[in-house]
């Protein structure tokens, strides 16, 4: 079996979950899984029509990329939005990981972690250098999950917490 065939609790034990790179032509599947993820989470949307324009171009430019996971035969269950960007400090491009996304009922078996193992896996193979992502402080589950998947939150050991700041310049698309 390829190593992206993922034995999977979600579904029957004889199936897998496929993890994929998504093309500009899944774009609306993207915009779907986005929008549930805002829409869950009481988050702004500006809805599937304008989020499915906006993927196309960004995964189209190349610099932005998905991963969808699920049942090739049914509509995708996860989604890993990312943005790559060159950076001083490494010797390869550097990866945001903006999104990580699997719909509430299968949650919890091993699909988000299908999709991360081959996100390092790929990004390992094409010389990124870092992966970066960003969870809120009360969000446990997440931080552990990331911290299973080797992710540390700043210097090992930690010596002080490290804060992300923003400041918007324009509003959101769709807002």
């Amino acid at each position: 079996m390829p190593w992206w065939r993922h034995p999977c609790r979600a579904y029957r034990s004889a199936m897998t979950v496929d993890v994929r790179w998504a093309t500009v032509s899944d774009a609306r599947e993207v915009a779907r899984l986005l929008h549930d993820f805002n829409t869950e989470y009481d988050t702004h949307s500006p809805g599937v029509d304008v989020l499915t324009a906006r993927l196309a171009e960004l995964l189209a430019a190349g610099s932005t990329t998905a991963l969808l996971a699920g049942d090739p035969a049914e509509p995708a269950v996860a989604v890993a939005l990312l943005t790559s960007r060159p950076n001083v400090w490494y010797d390869g491009p550097v990866l945001l990981l903006d999104e990580l996304y699997v719909v509430p009922h299968l949650r919890g078996r091993g699909i988000g972690t299908a999709v991360v193992e081959r996100l390092l896996h790929d990004a390992a193979a094409d010389g990124v250098a870092l992966v970066e992502v960003d969870v809120d402080e009360p969000d446990v589950d997440a931080r552990r999950f990331y911290e299973r998947h080797g992710f540390t939150s700043g210097e090992d050991p930690p010596r002080e917490r490290a804060f992300y700041y923003s400041r918007e310049l324009r509003p959101p698309i769709g807002a």
